[in-house]
């Protein structure tokens, strides 16, 4: 099995010639105000398998994207709907309407259940969003390796039951931004992280046990972000630090071979 990082928090897996998509996004403009089109990488056309997805904010949802990917009828494997109002649902409505727009055979699964997709076998584990929508992680395994994909989580008590499970972990990728969030929804807004910093994603690597821990959800050479979303400085260089020999830093486009 191999891995390829597809720019902020989108991942491409190969096994057995088949490939698996996780929060595979090519517009970002709902997140990055100087966004242009053609910056992020674009996948051929009807040659994934099958996609997954953490939750349902623009910047990890990009039904388009999926479904020019896709071919017609491929599963795309997701969280449940937001819970509430409209106000409360917010940020995961447009992803929402888009992916009917889209008509994706999107199927909501449940944290701890598991689901084989060509040479994938996959599960969806707890994770904790820091805006409060539904959010899942995902364990995939193929070819007698696994990688964990982190979305954009928070640092819960999730780490430990997921480690039991499944450790050792080839490849971890987690966000690492520490993103701070005020949103007008969201009020008063929280000083604190809604994702992971460097700090609390090496953490979480080391609890999994991975051999490589890959930082993400972070784009330092893209245009700024939205008002109200501050990322930590260097999210790179203080993984580095805090992460020592499991950090494994992938530029963009950039595979990470398993199977060595």
């Amino acid at each position: 099995m191999r891995v390829r990082r597809l720019g902020w928090a989108g991942l491409e897996i190969e096994a057995g010639g088949e490939r698996l998509v996780i929060d595979y996004v090519r517009d970002l403009s709902p997140l990055f105000t100087g966004w242009k089109p053609g910056e992020g990488l674009v996948l051929p056309s009807g040659q994934v398998t099958a996609a997954l997805v953490t939750h349902l904010h623009r910047d990890h949802t990009d039904a388009s994207a999926l479904a020019d990917a896709l071919p017609p009828g491929a599963p795309v494997l997701r969280p449940a709907p937001g819970h509430g109002d409209d106000v409360d649902n917010v940020t995961t409505l447009p992803a929402e309407r888009d992916l009917a727009r889209h008509r994706l055979a999107a199927e909501v699964v449940d944290a701890w259940s598991a689901h084989d997709v060509g040479p994938f076998h996959v599960t969806a584990v707890p994770a904790v969003d820091g805006l409060g929508d539904p959010q899942l992680n995902w364990v995939v395994e193929a070819d007698g390796q696994r990688v964990f994909h982190g979305g954009d989580t928070m640092f819960h008590g999730y780490w430990w039951l997921v480690a039991r499970r499944f450790s050792p972990f080839d490849a971890v990728f987690l966000p690492a931004n520490g993103a701070v969030v005020d949103a007008p929804h969201l009020q008063p807004p929280s000083p604190l992280p809604a994702a992971l910093d460097p700090r609390q994603a090496a953490a979480a690597a080391e609890i999994l046990d991975a051999r490589h821990a890959v930082p993400m959800h972070y784009a330092t050479e893209q245009p700024d972000k939205i008002a109200g979303y501050v990322e930590v400085p260097d999210p790179e260089k203080e993984f580095r630090t805090h992460a020592g020999r499991r950090a494994r830093v992938l530029a963009v486009g950039d595979w990470l071979d398993l199977a060595t």
